[in-house]
């Protein structure tokens, strides 16, 4: 879906300033409440919102260490695996893969013998042959989207500003 410049500043809003109400938000983007709520309804409608809840710590949870863990599956059993793991509450994360492994998971523990457990817990689900672990030490960019939407808004405003200065040249 593409977003254009409003959306762009609407989801900076949401992103920056996610506790404000829906109010504050039309006021500061000097725009009228109606037009917000059909923008929010829409993006939200579109998947590009997928949720307003608070973003939570593992660490301050305590489960301060974090590691990945690349699950290799026997051949048509991804996913039965897939499903054994949403029972694994230390996993905090799970994509199919391509590459080395077919799965990879984000998981947190309370410290390494906490983890050791966990993994060997994955190494008993039926179809899983091996797995392989790599342990994050510092995390380096936190997870972000915020200069992903303003390139998008950027690009948008671009593509807005061509076409008005073919429509000028036309007339």
């Amino acid at each position: 879906m593409a977003v254009d410049e409003l959306d762009t500043r609407i989801l900076r809003l949401l992103l920056e300033q996610p506790r404000t109400s829906v109010r504050e938000y039309a006021r500061v983007l000097g725009i009228a409440r109606g037009t917000l709520q059909a923008r929010l309804d829409r993006l939200e409608r579109d998947g590009v919102i997928t949720g307003t809840g608070p973003k939570l710590s593992p660490a301050a949870l305590g489960h301060p260490v974090l590691a990945f863990v690349h699950i290799e599956v026997t051949q048509g059993h991804l996913d039965e695996v897939g499903d054994a793991l949403a029972a694994v509450p230390e996993i905090i994360e799970a994509f199919s893969m391509t590459g080395g492994g077919d799965l990879l998971t984000r998981v947190v523990a309370r410290d390494n013998g906490h983890l050791e457990d966990v993994i060997q817990r994955l190494i008993q689900l039926p179809g899983v042959v091996r797995t392989r672990t790599e342990m994050a030490l510092r995390e380096r960019v936190p997870h972000r989207l915020l200069p992903l939407v303003e390139s998008m808004g950027r690009a948008a405003a671009e593509k807005q500003g061509k076409q008005a200065g073919r429509a000028a040249a036309e007339k």
